[in-house]
């Protein structure tokens, strides 16, 4: 029992000093990205981030990080995109619960994978079924309806450093958007536009507006 004691103890006072340390490492946020052969629709789902930084650069960098939580953890991100992409043609919205970016390809091509890193992907980046159509179906007409939604680009934003709570940058704007489904078969969603019709008729009414859903991100 004395034994046990002692260890117990030499446990807690070794996990003592471990806390400082844990509460200072970063994490990844959970990544989902599709594509078109002009662009790549990337989403960062981290709810109440705080002091986000983004910064996108030409040759296919993007960079994140912001901190969240009870404990305002920090979590970090930096993704070697496939190839390069045009910074000032991309754009961003900020919201409560992610951000997500229209990445503009410099070059119009299908890429093989987001990284350009071979292999398997981490594990905190998903495809983004929701939003995905494969290449042969990529005709133009299944462009994602962005309406009432609130853009800035990238390009005249200096890297977005230090946006303090995130707040407004279109918070409203992605409201309830990327509830998680762990179906992997889920097909892309087509409901946005009767929830986008009753919203307006709600507006006319003088009711509060909804928020306008964009598409519900699953793995």
């Amino acid at each position: 029992v004395l034994t046990l004691g002692v260890g117990f103890s030499l446990f807690l006072g070794f996990y003592g000093l471990l806390l400082p340390f844990l509460a200072n490492m970063s994490r990844h946020p959970e990544v989902k990205w599709a594509q078109r052969v002009d662009k790549v629709y990337l989403t960062v789902l981290l709810p109440d981030a705080k002091n986000a930084k983004v910064n996108l650069e030409p040759e296919g960098v993007f960079t994140f990080s912001a901190s969240a939580g009870a404990g305002d953890l920090l979590y970090e991100l930096k993704l070697n995109l496939f190839d390069k992409v045009d910074v000032e043609e991309s754009k961003i919205n900020i919201g409560v619960r992610s951000i997500f970016c229209i990445l503009e390809k410099a070059e119009k091509v299908w890429w093989k994978r987001l990284l350009r890193e071979d292999g398997k992907a981490p594990h905190f980046i998903k495809v983004d079924w929701d939003k995905w159509v494969d290449e042969d179906e990529d005709n133009g007409a299944n462009d994602l309806d962005l309406g009432g939604m609130d853009f800035s680009k990238f390009g005249g934003m200096g890297g977005m450093g230090g946006m303090g709570g995130m707040g407004g940058m279109g918070d409203d704007a992605m409201g309830d958007d990327f509830e998680d489904s762990d179906d992997e078969d889920q097909e892309v969603s087509k409901s946005d536009k009767n929830l986008e019709g009753g919203a307006k008729a709600e507006e006319e009414h003088g009711g509060a507006s909804g928020e306008k859903k964009e598409a519900a991100a699953s793995i």
